[in-house]
């Protein structure tokens, strides 16, 4: 595979907006996140395209104030664009506030996988495992406080993360 200059632009443009953003309750930089999940992604089998919806999967809805679809379709293309906007929990076209309640939004989030393509699943399940990786980490150090830093607690985020095993298995992924 050959990877273009495309793929630095959007190294780069997560790196002006996440370098000094840390993950939730440590001094981890956030853009490890982005480069983990871009990484197991490539190793996966991933195209460029892919690679770079790996690295942007969370710009719609971290960053809606200076980020938004035809932004990274005029950036990236359109395959890249709708790679990440099928990778986002919020509604379509939002625009930063209030998000519908974590509930909701998992549970359209989990349907919507339901349908999708094998690229999202991909880059969908590349990112939950580098999150439960990091949360697995984080528990070792921190033990139940873990659990403080998110919207849902132990409870409710291993429901989430059965629910996504179960949805990729069905997917045949």
């Amino acid at each position: 595979m050959v990877l273009t200059p495309r793929l630095r632009d959007a190294f780069l443009l997560v790196f002006e907006l996440d370098a000094n953003n840390p993950r939730k309750g440590t001094e981890i930089p956030y853009l490890a996140h982005l480069l983990s999940v871009c990484s197991l992604v490539l190793y996966d089998g991933g195209d460029e395209d892919q690679a770079c919806a790996a690295l942007l999967h969370d710009t719609l809805e971290d960053h809606p104030d200076s980020v938004t679809y035809q932004l990274l379709e005029t950036r990236f293309g359109k395959s890249v664009a709708d790679i990440v906007a099928a990778l986002s929990d919020t509604p379509k076209g939002y625009r930063g506030g209030e998000k519908p309640k974590w509930r909701t939004r998992k549970e359209e989030y989990l349907e919507h996988l339901k349908k999708a393509p094998p690229e999202v699943l991909r880059i969908s399940a590349a990112d939950k495992l580098d999150n439960a990786r990091a949360i697995q980490s984080d528990y070792r150090k921190v033990g139940e406080e873990v659990w403080k830093r998110f919207k849902a607690g132990r409870e409710e985020q291993t429901w989430y993360y059965r629910e996504l095993v179960k949805t990729y298995r069905t997917a045949g992924f």
